[in-house]
């Protein structure tokens, strides 16, 4: 009787490496002051995004700063496992998603860009956002209120380079358009939320 080969161990699937990338560089114009580092529900409104970061990316989370960039890293609180200058944070939001994407690509197989000012954003909803994502690499993740879609977004390693290359302020919005790239969405209200003036803050304190 042949002696049979014993079967391998099978091998578990991987886990994709996926990093977090808050941006907190912009200039805060239309709120007249530094508005990262003011308080919304008891805390520093860029601590928020970071806290609901760390739950899902422990570890992996990486600051952009720009404008008032010492101001921000103290109101952080150390809530950000590496950070990033972007000395072109006058030029708009494509130029810090640029420096976020350059800074995070480096053995990531996915990137969840995440704004400052939400501060309704949840690590339960980013989560759900990561657990859309089917690991193609032309599948981006965005989130989904009123039929908007806006950050937070999961970037696959497909969209790094088109990412590293954005510029002014229209943000990522002629990557969401190219067609390579299939878009899709997780439902979240909360989203809508965030700060650009100091009546925003009030809003989200009455409402929240």
């Amino acid at each position: 009787m042949a002696q049979q080969s014993p079967t391998p161990p099978s091998t578990p699937p991987s886990t994709p490496r996926i990093r977090a990338c808050v941006l907190a560089a912009g200039l805060s114009s239309r709120f007249g002051a530094t508005k990262l580092v003011h308080k919304v529900r008891g805390q520093p409104l860029v601590q928020h995004a970071l806290e609901a970061a760390q739950e899902t990316c422990h570890g992996q989370v990486t600051l952009v700063v720009g404008h008032d960039a010492e101001a921000i890293q103290t109101a952080a609180g150390g809530l950000f496992d590496s950070v990033v200058t972007n000395d072109q944070y006058q030029d708009g939001i494509g130029s810090s998603i640029a420096t976020g994407i350059r800074a995070c690509r480096n053995g990531a197989d996915a990137i969840l860009v995440i704004l400052g000012d939400q501060p309704l954003v949840t690590g339960e909803h980013l989560a759900n956002i990561i657990a859309a994502w089917t690991g193609n690499e032309s599948e981006i993740i965005a989130t989904l209120f009123d039929d908007i879609s806006c950050p937070p977004i999961l970037f696959p390693r497909g969209a790094f380079d088109a990412l590293s290359a954005l510029s002014g302020d229209l943000g990522a919005r002629e990557v969401l358009k190219n067609n390579k790239f299939d878009i899709r969405t997780v439902e979240f209200p909360p989203a809508q939320y965030d700060v650009d003036t100091p009546e925003d803050l009030q809003r989200i304190d009455r409402d929240s």
